[in-house]
């Protein structure tokens, strides 16, 4: 197959939600679509004794919840279809966030009961800001929640999105009979047997049909009727440049747990989903049908099989073929790799494979070359934007609980840091190291880990930061330099890259510290543009 062909048939997006929206069963779900597995499974559900194949991590079996990006990869319908199924958990944003920079779009799942929630907020955010497409989809309809347009009221004022349905539901709860495929104008009637709801549609092109009364009961197909006549006299025509261009936003609704509405979904989101775009990078913007290999890592994941304690760098490819064997440019060490297993992924099974196009993942063994933001390319320098560590909101000391095992727990930490679990800090005064998070979860999930992937025990002991602050010092006059460091000296410590970096112990602190020293610089985000100077 011609490489335009294989990018055009490429469609690489994440899932993102509030925790418990129901994300990860839709994951499941579409990829029963794919033929990829042959019982989904779902999180939380007793029915379903089988673990969703997206959560392989053991907490994450014994928490219900997603703690790390799953890579999931299916074909459907002759396009290959990549997705990111990233934590819902307010305290593994900073994974999500890095996780949207790798997508082309985004599906925003909605509990239809609890509405949008403040993560599904934040994460629309940078959506947003990315101007990635969006499609919604509202889950749970097979239980009572609130009315289809008071949602989409909520969804376009929380969100801040215009949306437009493509899918209608008849009922919801226990009355719900079906979802009309506004797009297709075609019925799927609901029997709570999700074998069987995956395939029988029926078509209606006329509403007026009295097919329409036989098949849901005359009640119920004259409120869609006057449902319907609403939908179009208040919502705009579905357009696909302004669903591209992150200014229009279809909805569907469905159940993922009883697989229902999920085809009208894929079926539409294969039809209007962008293929991979083209990506900007510091030196100029780089095209997918560009000849040349180019690629960033996104994510880095140590101990995916614990019984071979190796670790995975996954890379997007933006532009060119990504061959097996061929040695590239590893931009920031400047020097060339070869990667003789590349793997493409189903959750936590790995396969090799000989070439990856543009939209791909790969996952490629890392001894330790790579990290966060790092980029791979044919030998162009180029240096893909947009994976800063932004500050942390909790801090605690590390300490080391078996002195036998300082070795393994030093490895532990260096591995897990990488992987962008969080973020360590060794203070200048004493080389003691500090860890900091975006949430409290992630300190349980890192001691869980060092002990039962490295065989490392750890302690933590609390320290009072309100911040943590990346210094640049380069316009610094040098007494007023020297003066913070003497003054300071006790709440300096260095990031991983060895940048300084100042843990203020309150705001007042910090202005203070800002209003004595004016030409330092402060800032939250660890990459340094002039926009992200800290306002206390």
């Amino acid at each position: 197959m011609k490489f335009t062909e294989e990018i055009a048939r490429r469609r690489t997006f994440g899932i993102v939600s509030h925790p418990d929206a129901g994300k990860t069963t839709l994951t499941e779900k579409l990829l029963l679509y794919g033929g990829a597995i042959q019982e989904a499974g779902a999180v939380k559900s007793n029915k379903i004794k089988k673990g969703a194949a997206s959560d392989f991590m053991e907490i994450e079996r014994q928490r219900g919840i997603s703690v790390a990006t799953s890579v999931l990869a299916f074909e459907y319908q002759g396009n290959k279809i990549n997705i990111l199924d990233t934590p819902g958990h307010k305290d593994f944003a900073e994974d999500t966030f890095r996780t949207l920079t790798a997508v082309d779009s985004v599906i925003v799942v909605v509990d239809v009961a609890k509405g949008v929630e403040e993560q599904t907020e934040k994460l629309v955010k940078v959506c947003r800001m990315r101007q990635i497409p969006i499609i919604v989809f509202i889950n749970k309809m097979d239980r009572e929640g609130k009315d289809a347009f008071d949602l989409m009221d909520e969804i376009e004022q929380k969100l801040e999105l215009r949306v437009t349905p493509l899918s209608f539901p008849i009922g919801m709860g226990y009355d719900l009979k079906g979802i009309y495929n506004i797009h297709k104008k075609n019925i799927n009637l609901f029997t709570g047997a999700s074998s069987k709801d995956i395939y029988n549609t029926t078509a209606i092109n006329d509403l007026n049909d009295s097919n329409l009364d036989e098949l849901i009961g005359d009640k119920a197909a004259g409120t869609l009727r006057e449902e319907l006549e609403l939908v179009r006299g208040i919502y705009p025509e579905f357009d696909r440049e302004e669903y591209l261009n992150g200014e229009l936003q279809p909805v569907f609704f469905g159940s993922a747990l009883h697989n229902f509405g999920v085809k009208e979904l894929l079926d539409g989101f294969i039809e209007i989903a962008p293929a991979p775009r083209p990506k900007k990078a510091e030196e100029r913007l780089v095209r997918p049908e560009e000849k040349d290999f180019s690629g960033f890592v996104f994510k880095i994941h140590a101990n995916m099989d614990p019984r071979h304690r190796d670790r995975l760098a996954f890379i997007k490819v933006v532009s060119g073929t990504f061959e097996r064997n061929k040695a590239y440019k590893h931009v920031r060490l400047d020097k060339n790799l070869k990667f003789s297993s590349p793997n493409a992924f189903f959750a936590e099974k790995k396969e090799i494979v000989d070439e990856s196009f543009p939209g791909d993942i790969v996952g490629l063994h890392d001894t330790g070359n790579f990290k966060i933001g790092d980029t791979l390319t044919s030998g162009e320098e180029l240096h893909y934007k947009g994976i800063p560590a932004f500050s942390p909101e909790h801090f605690r000391y590390i300490n080391n609980a078996d002195p036998m095992k300082s070795k393994q727990l030093a490895k532990g930490i260096d591995q897990l840091m990488d992987e962008g679990v969080a973020q360590l800090f060794t203070l200048e005064l004493n080389g003691r190291k500090v860890i900091g998070t975006v949430g409290a979860l992630q300190f349980e999930v890192i001691q869980y880990r060092l002990e039962h992937e490295y065989g490392a025990t750890c302690s933590y002991e609390n320290l009072n930061v309100h911040k943590a602050c990346w210094v640049d010092e380069s316009v610094a006059k040098p007494e007023e330099f020297t003066d913070f460091k003497r003054v300071k000296s006790k709440f300096l410590c260095k990031d991983k890259r060895g940048q300084l970096v100042f843990l203020a112990d309150s705001s007042f602190s910090l202005q203070m510290t800002q209003q004595k020293y004016p030409s330092i610089k402060f800032h939250f985000i660890s990459e340094f543009e002039p926009a992200a100077t800290v306002d206390a």
